[in-house]
């Protein structure tokens, strides 16, 4: 009976799982095993609500594997030591796993299969994560891409990936091994503040099968026009099961390329298809740009003086600026772990130019709150916003918050759900309450300065600011 190590990571499920299909096809026997080595991911170990988000992901593949007939191995610390152990223990010839791209896991991994393959094991990776290798998308010259548009141009050229492999409908029996218990993993926040995730999250293979299938029955039909819009339900909230694959972008195409035509629906699979589009640019950008975490893709951003502003840092992580879309989106933030992707932008561009703080302050706020914290797609997100990264908004962009507000959340939905301070104003001043006289606030039971703060900062002079700032590097080569 040969016998086969499955080391999950962030591929937590079972359907197209290309290295788990391969280990049981080829092994009588195979080993479920997760490994939580945080050191590994050095300098960016999991944030707070993504190992709230991993614990209860665990969780859910342990029990789907239970229910197979198997099991899940846990255990914790190095990742080679760990390996070492079970393969001695186990008498495994073979480990499978599925490639991370990260730069730190990268090379993590290639010392560890190094080592393996040393011992006289037998080492399998594919991709799991991402449509195609970050190698296989190439210009003409060899290089890799700068803009978004052409490399996804290529993508489309190739062909997207649809065709998935099968989840197994049971599993060999585990042998005894030891393992912790989920619980000795201490992956949970001592301080129960993500109780707000457990109402709004269902972590796991199942739930992200549900999300898909809400977004396709109740969203996608005005995905194009709806998906800008806090307010409404329009976006299929699939990041955070996309990153800890507990669904494959695949499986994503696969879903909507086995819906019924209906008149219409084209444009916005499109629009959607292109947004996952976007998140394979971020690791595309991420494998081939190692730097880019801590330094602007653009160099000319090294030059740039930001401002060390605690208050103001702290202002905005609370959601206390006195801007109300800012403030709900934080706020947003904080109780669900999830920010709508239009607010990031605006919440990102308030800190990156109207205060000058650096960007990677905001990014690493994002990295510890967001469940979906993503190494390539925060970093994406915020150099693009502060005007430093590839396909980057214009350094001269600035988002006004007050327009993005009455533009994208034109009744106060959105604003009045997490900032219920502000509940009782008029749809006009809502998003900019600055505008009332004292009497007219008091009237509508609001207090500038008690019961929600002035605006930290004047948007036109920041802005006039900012662009000076800014300015400053736009000759620099």
């Amino acid at each position: 009976m040969t016998t086969a190590l499955f080391w999950f990571r962030r591929d937590l499920r079972l359907l197209d799982n290309p290295a788990l299909h391969q280990a049981l096809a080829q092994h009588q026997r195979v080993i479920p095993l997760y490994i939580h080595d945080p050191e590994a991911e050095a300098p960016w170990q999991p944030g707070g609500a993504s190992c709230w988000w991993l614990h209860h992901s665990l969780a859910a593949l342990q029990q789907e594997l239970s229910r197979l007939g198997s099991g899940l191995i846990l255990r914790r610390g190095d990742s080679l030591e760990v390996l070492q152990e079970l393969i001695n223990t186990s008498e495994a010839s073979h480990i499978y796993w599925n490639r991370l791209y990260e730069p730190s896991l990268i090379a993590r991994d290639k010392q560890l299969k190094t080592a393996l393959q040393q011992q006289g094991l037998e080492v399998i990776s594919h991709n799991a994560a991402l449509l195609f290798e970050p190698w296989q998308v190439l210009k003409g010259d060899g290089q890799p891409y700068r803009v978004f548009t052409p490399f996804w141009r290529s993508c489309l050229r190739q062909g997207l990936p649809v065709q998935l492999s099968p989840a197994p409908t049971k599993m060999p029996a585990l042998p005894r091994l030891s393992s912790l218990a989920l619980a000795d993993l201490a992956l949970l926040p001592r301080l129960d503040w993500a109780k707000g995730f457990e109402q709004n999250w269902q972590p796991g293979e199942v739930g992200a099968h549900l999300a898909l299938q809400n977004f396709i029955d109740l969203a996608l039909e005005d995905y194009q026009h709806a998906r800008d819009r806090p307010d409404l339900p329009g976006t299929s909230r699939l990041s955070p099961h996309l990153h800890f694959g507990e669904i494959s972008p695949a499986r994503l195409l696969h879903g909507l390329q086995t819906l019924p035509p209906r008149a219409g629906l084209l444009p916005h699979i499109e629009s959607w298809q292109r947004e996952l589009g976007w998140r394979e640019f971020a690791h595309y950008l991420l494998f081939h740009f190692p730097d880019t975490p801590q330094h602007p893709f653009d160099p000319r951003f090294a030059h740039i003086r930001w401002e060390q502003d605690e208050q103001g840092l702290s202002s905005w992580q609370k959601g206390q600026t006195g801007i109300p879309i800012v403030d709900a989106g934080m706020r947003e933030l904080w109780q669900t772990g999830f920010m709508h992707n239009r607010v990031r932008m605006i919440v990102a561009s308030l800190l990156s130019k109207n205060l000058l703080i650096d960007w990677r302050q905001g990014a690493k706020w994002f990295w510890d709150t967001l469940l979906d914290a993503d190494l390539a797609a925060n970093t994406l997100g915020w150099q693009w916003t502060a005007g430093c990264g590839a396909d980057a908004a214009p350094w001269f962009r600035i988002f006004n918050p007050v327009l993005q507000g009455q533009k994208f959340d034109p009744k106060g939905v959105y604003v009045r759900r997490w900032v219920p301070e502000l509940a009782g104003l008029p749809d006009k001043y809502l998003h900019r309450p600055w505008e009332l006289s004292s009497e007219q606030l008091q009237g509508y039971g609001l207090r500038l300065g008690e019961n929600y703060p002035h605006p930290m900062v004047d948007l036109r002079h920041s802005r006039e600011r900012a662009l000076a700032r800014f300015g400053t590097i736009k000759d620099l080569k």
